[in-house]
């Protein structure tokens, strides 16, 4: 393991010591107080960078006690990595069997009704109001918008293991997962939308 060029040869930092597997518990459990201290060189504000002598560090990890407490810290970490996976995969199942009712209609059904309900959404917010908009006067890019928000808006998710769901993996997980699938769902039932809805998805919203 290189040495960071910060802290000087012969001198590891907290941020190096972390890339060699430390831990902030560990090095205060087994190297106690820094050998030396310097001025932060990224944020002069910041406290001073705790250095450690790099052949302390390596005494350390030559001791029974340090390899012992790697081993059980390695374990600890591939354990909790595969709860982590196995949750996912059960949130991705559940997922699955979601009921997921995406509304069909012809694309020009389907601009008639989203321009009305935008304009039924600006309707209700205060201040003045503006003229009503019209399918044939509304651009393209923000029709389809406006499209996939009127999908969203009527599309039903039924399945008695949403409580489940957000008792295990919490409800705003469980709602992102949901939401994105059912961005899937109108992507795959209209085709034409499909660029739109990745948009939103990468926007992590609609309007």
């Amino acid at each position: 393991m290189q040495v960071r060029h910060d802290a000087g040869e012969g001198w590891m930092s907290g941020s190096a010591l972390a890339e060699r597997g430390w831990t902030v518990a560990a090095i205060r459990r087994f190297l106690g107080e820094p050998d030396r201290t310097v001025p932060n060189p990224a944020f002069r504000t910041a406290g001073p960078m705790r250095l450690f002598r790099l052949e302390r560090v390596v005494a350390a990890e030559q001791t029974e006690p340090w390899q012992r407490w790697r081993e059980r810290f390695v374990q600890r970490s591939a354990r909790s990595r595969a709860v982590a996976a196995a949750k996912r995969a059960e949130l991705l199942a559940d997922i699955a069997a979601l009921d997921i009712r995406v509304p069909v209609m012809s694309m020009e059904t389907l601009a008639g009704l989203a321009v009305a309900h935008r304009n039924e959404v600006v309707r209700s917010r205060p201040g003045p109001r503006a003229r009503p908009a019209t399918a044939a006067e509304t651009d393209a890019a923000t029709l389809r918008r406006w499209m996939v928000g009127y999908l969203r808006h009527r599309t039903t998710v039924h399945n008695a293991t949403l409580d489940r769901m957000y008792a295990r993996v919490g409800r705003a997980e469980a709602t992102v997962a949901i939401r994105n699938t059912v961005f899937a769902v109108i992507a795959a039932t209209y085709p034409a939308l499909a660029d739109e809805t990745r948009r939103q998805v990468a926007r992590g919203t609609s309007t």
